[in-house]
């Protein structure tokens, strides 16, 4: 799940930030209203958390640029307003969730995974022959056997889970599964396919994670 956080407040964006990528999600994070327009556009989003105010344009009038640009792109306004009358303008304004401040960032989570449902129906339980992924409690694992992973390398086994029998390509990994400050020529993604093939291809007679040569990665229980 790829987020996009638009709060001026750099310790609040922060601490969202760092809370959402431990939960294997990739974050960006903006600061200025002007600045959402094109990076919103260009960039495959899962969601927007927005603030309502912030310095150069407002969050109604980014709020507004998005649905023009994406109607579908679920928007959640994350604001210190707290009137009624705010809360009824995010809401006829497009936006589809309303969280005021202070927050707790486990209710942030689970109204983001609210609205994905709601917009896309996404399976819950994700199985390629042997090996289960639970969505929901965040568990992995193969022929009964429990697979701990870390943030990074289950976000990345659900993308390539999600998409099985299909090769992707590194530069869609990068976009789903990293951030924009990511760095391209860097060696991140095969590491954690390595560590991905340790963990869910160690030990069992079957692999699953392949490499497609002059194309990308592959999860399959079919022959390559």
């Amino acid at each position: 799940m790829r987020i996009l956080v638009v709060e001026d407040d750099r310790k609040v964006a922060s601490f969202i930030q760092s809370g959402l990528e431990q939960e294997a999600c990739a974050v960006d994070v903006l600061h200025d209203g002007n600045d959402v327009g094109d990076q919103a556009q260009s960039v495959d989003y899962d969601a927007i958390v927005l603030d309502l105010m912030l310095p150069g344009r407002s969050g109604f009038q980014v709020l507004r640029d998005v649905r023009a640009r994406k109607p579908t792109l679920p928007v959640l306004i994350l604001t210190a307003k707290d009137s009624l009358e705010e809360r009824v303008a995010g809401l006829d304004g497009g936006a589809d969730d309303y969280m005021v401040k202070p927050f707790a960032l486990a209710e942030l989570s689970a109204r983001l995974r609210a609205l994905l449902r709601r917009g896309t129906p996404r399976e819950v339980k994700l199985r390629v022959a042997d090996l289960e992924l639970d969505t929901v409690r965040r568990l992995v694992s193969r022929g009964g056997r429990a697979i701990d992973l870390k943030p990074k390398e289950y976000a990345l086994l659900e993308f390539l889970m999600r998409n099985s029998d299909r090769p992707v390509t590194r530069s869609l990994i990068i976009e789903h599964v990293w951030d924009i400050h990511f760095d391209s020529i860097s060696n991140v993604v095969e590491v954690h396919i390595n560590s991905l093939r340790h963990k869910i291809d160690r030990g069992f007679p079957l692999a699953l994670i392949h490499t497609i040569r002059g194309v990308g990665y592959m999860l399959t229980d079919r022959p390559v």
